[in-house]
C-alpha cells in the first residue's frame, strides 16, 4: 500500500515555521545559482550575436584576439580580389578594421573604463546588415567623426549626437548612434580606420583584421582554402560567429565556476534546513509512523512517503527561487572583457532551460535533504513506538 499524498501536505502545513525555513533556503540557493547562470548566459549571447555565420574574420596566422592581428594594405588587396566573395554594385563586401581602447568617464561613477574604440572602412554596414543606424548618419571616411553603440550611449558620458569627445590628441564629433542588435557592437565606438591608426602612430595601412561577407555560410570552407593556401598570405579565417564564441569563454567559464562554488556553499546550508525539516517531522511523528507499519504500509512506502514531502518542500523552494530572479532578465549590466581589456554591456538572459536547471538543482537538494530522515523513518522499531502510545 502506498501513503496518501494528501497526508504529507497536511503535514507540512501542521510543521509550516520549519518549513518555511527550509523553502527560503532552498529559494535562496536557487535563485542565487539562476542569477549567476543567466548573467554567463548573457555575456555569451551578447558576444556570439556580434558574429554573423555569413561573415570571415580574417587576422594574422597565430593571433587569437584583434588586438594583436596584423594584416598589410598589400594582403587586404589580395583578399579583395579572392574568389567566393559577395559584391554590391561590383565592390567586394570587405572591411579592413583596426581596434584600439580608449578610457571614458562612466556615466554612473565618474571613473574611467577602458572602451573598445574600432577603425572601421565605408563598407562597415553592408559586412555586417544587423547594424543600422538608428540617428544621425554614418561617419565619413578620412574625417574625425564618430558613431556610438547604443549601449556605450547609454553607459559613458559625452557621447550625445552632435557631441564633441577629445581623445588621442583629436577632438572628435559624435555623427550618429547606431542599433547593433544586443551584441558586443553596441558596446564599441566606431570611427575610420585610416585616421585611428594615424593619431595612434601606428604604421600606416596595417590593419589587425579584415571582416569579409560571403554569400552564404556554406561558402565559408572553400574561402578559407583559397586564402590559406595562397603562399602571398599568412593568415588565419574563421568564421565570425565562432571568433566571437571562442572571445566569450574564458569570462563565462569563470562565471559559471564561481556561480556554482556560491551555490554549492548555499545549498549545503539549505541542505541543512531540509534535513532539520524532515528529522524534526520523524522526531514528531514516530506514533504516525508505527501506526502506519502496523497497518500493513511497508517501509518502501513510509520510505517514498517521506521522500515526496522533502520534494514538494524543495519543488516550492525552486519555483520561489526562480520566479524571484526573473525582473533580472533583460537588466543590462557591464564587466570586463578579459581578451581585450575592454567595458562589454550585456544583459541578463534567464531561458526556460536555465529555470529547469534551477529546479534540477532544487530537487537535488530536497533528495539530499530528505533521504536520511526517510529512511530512519523506516527503520523505527515498530513494537517500541507503539508501546509508547
Amino acid at each position: 500500500m502506498t501513503i496518501p499524498v494528501i497526508y504529507n501536505l497536511r503535514s507540512v502545513r501542521a510543521r509550516w515555521t520549519s518549513s518555511v525555513v527550509a523553502v527560503l533556503g532552498i529559494a535562496g540557493t536557487v535563485g542565487v545559482f539562476v542569477a549567476m547562470l543567466a548573467m554567463a548566459n548573457g555575456f555569451h549571447a551578447t558576444l556570439v550575436s556580434s558574429g554573423s555565420p555569413s561573415n570571415a574574420l580574417i587576422m594574422r596566422a597565430g593571433s587569437n584576439t584583434e588586438m594583436v592581428g596584423a594584416v598589410l594594405l598589400d594582403q587586404v588587396h589580395i583578399i579583395e580580389a579572392a574568389p567566393g566573395i559577395m559584391r554590391q554594385a561590383g565592390a567586394p563586401l570587405v572591411s579592413p578594421e583596426v581596434v584600439v581602447i580608449a578610457p571614458f568617464a562612466l556615466k554612473s561613477s565618474g571613473t574611467d573604463a577602458n572602451v573598445q574604440v574600432r577603425g572601421v572602412s565605408a563598407k562597415a554596414l553592408e559586412v555586417r546588415p544587423t547594424v543600422h543606424i538608428i540617428a544621425g548618419r554614418f561617419l565619413k571616411p578620412g574625417l574625425d567623426e564618430l558613431v556610438v553603440g547604443k549601449n556605450a550611449l547609454q553607459t559613458y558620458s559625452g557621447f550625445d549626437l552632435g557631441s564633441s569627445v577629445k581623445f588621442a590628441g583629436v577632438t572628435w564629433t559624435v555623427v550618429g548612434i547606431f542599433d547593433a542588435g544586443g551584441s558586443a557592437f553596441d558596446s564599441e565606438i566606431w570611427g575610420d580606420a585610416a585616421l585611428l591608426d594615424q593619431v595612434y602612430n601606428r604604421p600606416p595601412n596595417v590593419y589587425q583584421s579584415v571582416t569579409v561577407r560571403l554569400p552564404s555560410p556554406s561558402d565559408f570552407q572553400k574561402f578559407k582554402d583559397t586564402l590559406t593556401s595562397d603562399p602571398r598570405l599568412t593568415v588565419s579565417v574563421d568564421r565570425e560567429i565562432d571568433y566571437y564564441a571562442k572571445q566569450s569563454q574564458a569570462l563565462t567559464n569563470l562565471i559559471t565556476v564561481l556561480g556554482s562554488l556560491v551555490a554549492a556553499v548555499m545549498g549545503i546550508g539549505a541542505v541543512f534546513g531540509a534535513l532539520n525539516t524532515m528529522y524534526s517531522a520523524v522526531a514528531e511523528r514516530s506514533r504516525e509512523i508505527a501506526t502506519m507499519r502496523a497497518l500493513g504500509f511497508g517501509a518502501g512506502s513510509v520510505v517514498s512517503s517521506f521522500m515526496i514531502e522533502s520534494l514538494f518542500i524543495a519543488g516550492i523552494g525552486g519555483v520561489i527561487g526562480c520566479i524571484a530572479v526573473l525582473p533580472l532578465n533583460g537588466l543590462t549590466t557591464s564587466t570586463l572583457n578579459f581578451q581585450t581589456f575592454s567595458s562589454l554591456a550585456f544583459a541578463f538572459r534567464i531561458s526556460p532551460m536555465l529555470m529547469a536547471v534551477g529546479m534540477i538543482f532544487a530537487f537535488l537538494m530536497g533528495i539530499i535533504g530528505g533521504t536520511p530522515p526517510a529512511v530512519r523513518a523506516a527503520r523505527r522499531p515498530v513494537a517500541a513506538a507503539l508501546r509508547e502510545m
